[in-house]
């Protein structure tokens, strides 16, 4: 049967109802319209869409980077499978490259301890809330088979032994339980600490520290307790057959393999060895960090060893390795790990805490000889493996990317289906650059399967850093490998400390954070801005060069009609506070107006280039440093938009204060100008008389924000701009003129009556000097701006939520529309990360009219007056875009043009005009002038892009990439190949394209060159809109948009009708705002926390095969036999007996425990949980599943066994025809 498809034929109805209404007065959230009838009735007409809803689902695919806040570690020896347990309840489990497995807790509670079933294809798992959890590891997603929760003591320490199913649970009050891992049912056996202790002790002997059965005997389990009081049980007979005691606090006890003999670490950093043959003292008693004492007085106390374990070897000493221990005054010493191998002591510094390490070794069974080969040491920030079979100890290469945290993440981007030949030219470029030491071994952590899977498109992550460092990582195929690493740092001069020369910094950390980026893979053309308001352009080259870098410092000012100042009505009530003013300090030292020296900042950039000549190695190499300068002590605003073109030879970028275009193949400024500037007359040179301004209210801004950081001291909590905060664990309060220093919007208020274009014509020779300064001269002001995310707070304590892009809050009283529209119009200070900054607020809700509202929010309609622009005083540039589009109306041919979206919803249309060959591009001007052509939306606006008039989405027009370093004779004389992406029936007149437009509130796409808007969708009304993306899927294209609510949203193009809205992900972290973006071919990414990246599909197709993309994390392999221990160890080496569990801690022997002590509850993996949480067709098919799963598993038992027949049976066969051709030619008598 056909499917129908209803929502196409509303669709049908709607676009041809004569009463649709027009676009402009479209309905409410998620309310879609078109203009009826005429031009745009047949514009629609022409494109048949191909998307529709059965292609999209969001589902996780895999997460990146090292887990966050580690508190636990486990090893399979024999699987070879490593897992990571966290303080958020997180498991990530580790094999060999491609395996890596994520999977969280429910509850969200810390992992206190992790169990492997040992090449049993399981993992038990202790969790802080006092509940045990069996996962099944034998699929590609784990998930939980069992619970037991414990309700009345809590966990502190579990062991399993090896080949058992019998799990012994230590607890905080000192007992012994056991549980059943196959049932998971509590047993009726405990051993109680007042019958473990002897009768005569008064104290209680603290919490169980250590569990473990013993190598000798099965039969008797060593117990520790915190306060240093071992006991050696018998589980046969009931009772202690031995204690020990010691002073000192118990942390570790580790067996030797042997079984006679065990070593405890203490707080007083001791190490002891007991033997059970005399268990009145220590055997051996050593403080291997504390300093020798005379004879017969007590060793220097050190720092608690925290583990110890104790291992042997056939061919050498024993290994004891242990962490702590360290002498107290060597108080900056860093954490160490100690490992003493006969009478060498070598000690391995860290660069981070140890939370957790393990010995590798050979075999599994305790009672072997262990023949340890690494240590696994999970530290809070790194996993590290160091190879203990050489003598100087080398680490491992560790094949995951477990350093994207090495510095802050600041901001990242994402290219599915690039050019396959650029990961192979990265990797080898950054291979040249690995660090040199590693052991020569292959990684030890080995386990699981992986292959290549269906999913065959290159895919390349980049991130960037706060120490202006930027990443290129290989993701293809569900990896991440890091590629090629490139320092922008390099381009600046180093920062002197203690120099008596005051900053000229806008952050006082962090000064080279990198902010935006923006790659074109096709060309090559690497552009990067950072938080000190510069912008570098860096090309890829094979060959290393030594050359001067060519800088321009631009300077970027605002030409403002009027400075609006606080009124006493809308001011809140601050106390005088102008003592405090310009005197000692006005904000912070980063940001005076008036330097140490009393004179005025000005025409200086915040870092200073390198003027000597550099040397570049092969790869990304910088060809322009492009800065923004000082301005009458103001510092320059943090750069809030960027693009470039490799094929115009151009690259633009924009602020709250203007927009700057600059020609990096001649190096010359094209424009600079204020944002208000570009909305006059295209005829720059004709200026308009100005009315004069007022007088500037230095006092009186300086003033409000002295003020708000006495009024609310609250809010000088908050993520800083210096992206410090990213990896540490809590927030820290910041005093308001730091936060001041370091906000996006940064800078005092100063005012000059001059004014000036910010126009230029690009009529440079084309051979040009080192550091160019084009001081600019576009005199006017800029109006002080609150820090963005205290703007956010203030809405918070006045209960009132404001639009990123428009009203705000006064406090203690609602301002009416005029005087928000005059006061706290969000014109001024778009932050850098703007989708950050709107994050801020999205869950409060709006307790204003829907009349306010209207007035208030979104009214973005402007007149087309001179004096209705400039009263929003200013408006930064959010989004740009370069194309071949039509720039005018009723244009009859493409150009080139530079799309300008703003923070007040506008676009504006810039046309280029270039030189017509390649021979005059490279010394004739450019010409760079506003069309006059705007269109207006909701909200700031977010992204570009075009359409053909078939549907196919345009890329923008890019330069074949060639080296700009190649000697040979042929590439020299070799011309730029552009590539225009445009069809030759562009060129034809009444030919058009399609414009897609989103904002923070609405998308629109219209028609040119005609402008008429043929589609609107409101997205939303109640939050805003993150971050959005045209992107390619299935040979089309489509819009998907992440909501500051959490949800994600998929419209179709260039209908813009919904076809995916899930509310996947509660915007909890401004962390999220700043590093979420989607890609091409269904695919998105963000950063989850400080140190891990998450990978998500929105792609139907992708979910359905993710099962295929992801790694084994179990394989069949034989468990090793265990060694023959020989006639005389057998004899005299230990007890003969075969203990059985089953019989001792069964049902039937030891009764059931107490209902009250524990609780099961079944798991979503397991049958019982599936009966429970079905109910529907989801319920079904996930038994079905299960079913086949098991059956599919069975029948591989089957097919084993079968093919084992099968050879048996030939050998049988062989046997017996051999022995018939024995036989077939003798007689009866010859037998």
């Amino acid at each position: 049967m056909k499917k129908f498809n209803f929502r196409k034929v509303l669709d049908g109805l709607t676009a041809s109802s004569p009463g649709s209404g027009s676009a402009s007065n479209s309905g409410g959230a998620g309310s879609g319209s078109v203009h009826p009838g005429g031009t745009a009735g047949i514009l629609r007409d022409e494109i048949q869409e191909s998307l529709t809803s059965e292609y999209f689902q969001i589902c996780k695919t895999v997460r990146h980077g090292f887990p966050y806040q580690p508190t636990a570690l486990a090893f399979d020896p024999v699987q070879k499978i490593l897992a990571i347990g966290t303080r958020t309840g997180a498991i990530r489990i580790l094999g060999r490259p491609g395996v890596d497995c994520y999977c969280q807790h429910e509850s969200g509670a810390a992992v206190l301890q992790l169990q492997f079933l040992i090449n049993e294809g399981a993992l038990v798992s202790a969790s802080s809330d006092d509940t045990l959890h069996l996962w099944n590891l034998r699929q590609k997603r784990p998930a939980i088979l069992h619970s037991l929760k414990f309700n009345r003591e809590r966990i502190t320490y579990c062991h399993l032994p090896f080949q058992s199913k019998w799990l012994y649970v230590g607890t905080e009050r000192g007992n012994t339980h056991i549980v059943n891992i196959e049932s998971f049912i509590l047993s009726g056996y405990v051993i109680m600490w007042n019958k473990a202790i002897e009768l005569s002790t008064k104290t209680h002997p603290g919490p169980v520290v250590h569990l473990s059965d013993s190598p000798r005997d099965e039969g008797k389990l060593l117990i520790g307790y915190e306060n240093g009081t071992v006991v050696f049980w018998d589980l046969k007979s009931k009772r202690a057959e031995l204690r020990v005691y010691y002073d000192e606090a118990i942390h570790s006890i580790d067996w030797h393999h042997e079984g006679k003999q065990f070593m405890c670490s203490h707080s007083d950093g001791s190490l002891t060895l007991w033997n059970l043959k005399s268990p009145s003292r220590p055997f051996q008693t050593t403080v291997p960090h504390g300093k020798s004492q005379r004879e017969g007085r007590k060793s220097e106390s050190c720092k608690p060893i925290l583990k110890v374990e104790y291992k042997t070897c056939r061919n050498s000493e024993p290994f004891i390795i242990f962490s702590g221990g360290l002498s107290y005054d060597k108080a900056c010493r860093r954490p160490s790990l100690t490992i003493m191998h006969g009478k060498a002591i070598t000690v391995l510094e860290m660069d981070h805490p140890i939370v957790e390490f393990l010995t590798l070794c050979e075999t599994p069974y305790p009672n072997e000889c262990q023949e340890p080969y690494a240590v696994a040491v999970l530290l809070e920030k790194d996993l590290i493996l160091v190879d203990l079979t050489q003598t100087n100890f080398p680490i491992f290469e560790n094949p995951y990317p477990m350093d994207i945290h090495e510095s802050p993440v600041t901001c990242t981007a994402y290219f599915a289906d690039c050019p396959p030949d650029l990961i192979l030219v990265l990797y080898s470029i950054g291979v040249k650059h690995k660090k040199q030491g590693y052991s020569n071994k292959e990684w030890p952590v080995s386990g699981g399967a992986w292959n290549l899977g269906a999913q065959t498109y290159p895919e390349i992550i980049i991130t960037g850093h706060a120490d202006g460092s930027i990443k290129f990582w290989d993701a293809s195929a569900m990896t991440l490998q890091m590629l090629y690493k490139l320092k922008t740092s390099k381009v600046f001069e180093k920062q002197k400390v203690g120099d008596g020369k005051q900053t000229c910094e806008i952050v006082e950390e962090d000064p080279f954070a990198v902010q935006m980026i923006y790659w074109c893979p096709e060309s090559r053309i690497f552009c990067v801005s950072g938080v000190s308001a510069y912008v570098i352009i860096y090309k890829f080259s094979r060959h290393e060069i030594t050359t001067e870098i060519v800088s321009l410092e631009v300077r970027l000012q605002c030409d403002v009609e009027d400075i609006i100042t606080p009124e006493p009505e809308t001011s809140p009530p601050f106390p005088d506070l102008s003592s405090q003013l310009p005197s000692s300090r006005s904000l912070s030292g980063s940001t005076n107006t008036v330097s140490s020296e009393g004179v005025t900042k000005d025409s200086i950039p915040c870092l200073s280039v390198k003027t000597r000549p550099v040397r570049m190695p092969p790869g990304y190499q910088a060809d322009l440093v492009i800065q923004l300068v000082w301005v009458d002590g103001e510092p320059p605003q943090q750069i809030t938009s960027l693009s470039i073109s490799s094929a115009y030879g151009i690259v633009a970028f924009g602020n709250c204060t203007g927009l700057v275009v600059v020609d990096f193949i001649q190096k010359t400024v094209l424009l600079s100008m204020g944002t208000i500037d570009l909305y006059r007359s295209s005829d720059l040179y004709q200026r308009q008389p100005r009315s004069p301004r007022k007088n500037k209210q230095f006092i009186a801004d300086n003033f409000c924000m002295r003020g708000l950081s006495n009024f609310y001291p609250d809010l000088t909590k908050r993520i800083r701009t210096s992206y410090q905060s990213l990896t540490e664990l809590n927030d820290s309060p910041v005093p308001l003129e730091l936060e001041r220093c370091k906000s996006p919007t940064s800078g005092l208020a100063t005012r000059t009556p001059e004014a000036a274009p910010g126009f230029y014509r690009n009529e440079m020779p084309a051979v040009r000097q080192r550091n160019q300064v084009h001081h600019l001269p576009v005199k006017g002001s800029r109006k002080l701006s609150l820090p963005t995310d205290l703007k956010a707070d203030l809405d918070h304590v006045n209960g009132h939520c404001t639009s990123p892009t428009s009203q705000s809050c006064s406090s203690g009283k609602r301002l009416s529309s005029a005087d928000v529209s005059k006061v706290n119009r969000w014109g001024p200070g778009r932050p850098p990360f703007r989708k950050a900054q709107s994050a801020a607020c999205m869950e409060i809700s709006l307790p204003v009219t829907t009349e306010e509202a209207r007035e208030n929010s979104y009214n973005r309609s402007r007149s087309s007056s001179i004096s209705s622009i400039d009263k929003d005083s200013k408006e930064a540039v959010t989004a740009l875009y370069f194309m071949e589009s039509f720039s005018r109306k009723n244009d009859s041919t493409v150009s080139p043009c530079l799309f300008v979206g703003t923070s007040l919803g506008m676009v504006l249309l810039i046309s280029l005009n270039l030189p017509s060959s390649d021979e005059q591009r490279f010394t004739e001007p450019v010409m760079v002038l506003p069309s006059g052509t705007f269109l207006s939306l909701k909200g700031a606006v977010l992204t570009f892009s075009c359409m053909d008039r078939t549907g196919n989405l345009m890329q923008p027009p890019y330069e074949v990439w060639r080296d700009p370093n190649n000697t040979d004779e042929n590439e020299k004389t070799w011309k730029r190949k552009l590539v225009m992406n445009y069809s030759t029936s562009s060129q034809e007149t009444g030919d058009h394209q399609y414009t897609i437009i989103c904002s923070e509130k609405q998308a629109k796409v219209f028609s040119l060159p005609s402008q008429t808007c043929l589609y609107v969708h409101n997205i939303t009304e109640t939050s805003f809109i993150l971050q959005a993306e045209v992107v390619g899927m299935c040979n089309s294209a489509c819009l998907a948009c992440f909501c500051a609510n959490g949800h994600i949203m998929i419209m179709s193009l260039p209908s813009l009708r919904p076809m995916l809205d899930v509310n996947y992900l509660p915007l909890t972290d401004m962390r999220i705002a700043r590093t979420f973006c989607f890609t091409n071919e269904g695919q998105a990414l963000y950063l989850v926390s400080p140190t891990e990246i998450q990978r998500l599909t929105y792609s139907q197709e992708m979910c359905d095969n993710i099962q295929d993309m992801l790694g084994d994390l179990f394989t069949p392999i034989e468990t090793p036999e265990a060694q023959n221990r020989g006639f005389l160890k057998g004899l005299f080496g230990g007890s003969g007996q075969t203990f059985d569990r089953e019989e001792l801690f069964g049902e039937a022997t030891a009764g059931k425990a107490s209902r009250s002590l524990a609780q099961h509850i079944p798991g979503p993996g397991s049958i019982e949980g599936v009966k429970g949480a079905a109910g529907g067709v989801m319920g079904e098919l996930t038994r079905a599943r299960m079913a086949l799963d098991e059956r599919g598993q069975r029948l591989g038992e089957l097919e084993e066994k079968t093919a084992g027949m099968m050879t048996s049976a030939e050998a049988f066969s062989k046997h017996a025809h051999e022995l018939m051709l024995k036989y077939k030619d003798k007689k009866w008598y010859q037998f």
